[in-house]
């Protein structure tokens, strides 16, 4: 299982449009295969950060989704808002160990 997390900071005066494309795919992207979670973070301060969290099935299926006409389309209209550059982490749970 991969916990990916994307660090987002947009341009304050385009936040609403990020909410607006987030909220267009977030279902698609839930129900991609592979894909078991997916959240929505905010900073409260400042506002205008913000964070996604998902859990995949596996890396392969992670990958899937990040070459996916789904993926480049969203990343497309979401990339052009950013006032900083994004920060993505890909986490494996290391402990406690399942059982």
């Amino acid at each position: 299982m991969i916990v990916r997390i994307v660090q987002m900071t947009f341009d304050p005066l385009k936040t609403g449009d990020f909410l607006n494309v987030f909220n267009g795919v977030c279902e698609q992207i839930r129900s991609f295969p592979g894909c078991r979670h997916l959240e929505l973070w905010h900073s409260t301060n400042p506002d205008n950060i913000y964070l996604t969290y998902s859990i995949w099935d596996s890396q392969k299926s992670l990958d899937h989704y990040r070459f996916s006409e789904l993926f480049k389309s969203t990343w497309a209209q979401t990339k052009v808002l950013f006032s900083a550059p994004p920060v993505a982490l890909s986490m494996e749970k290391t402990w406690p160990a399942s059982s």
